[in-house]
């Protein structure tokens, strides 16, 4: 199961995010789940129960520092697919080569 998630504060006194965004970060890569982090989102990779576990811890964190945190969330559920963090980009690479 792949899923891209952002998570944010909402409603603090600074309208920078940075702060709060890189400790869920940190909360994904300390999970040692496959993730990557784009300028929008964290995509990682895993079974169902530990990849909701890992977000859940993600939005705890960023809520230690605001009244609020907003979440969203995106699953591509496969059962009986590894590495598709991988090989779904191998793929479209393959088609745009042809």
């Amino acid at each position: 199961m792949l899923v891209a998630f952002s998570v944010a504060p909402a409603g603090g006194e600074s309208d920078s995010v940075g702060k709060a965004v890189a400790e869920a970060v940190r909360v994904v890569r300390e999970s040692g789940l496959p993730s990557e982090t784009t300028s929008m989102f964290t995509t990682v990779e895993g079974e169902w129960d530990e990849v909701m576990a890992v977000v859940k811890r993600a939005v705890d964190v960023v809520q230690e520092s605001a009244p609020r945190v907003s979440l969203v969330l995106k699953a591509d559920i496969r059962p009986g697919y590894a590495n598709q963090l991988v090989e779904k980009v191998e793929r479209v690479e393959r088609h745009l080569a042809d």
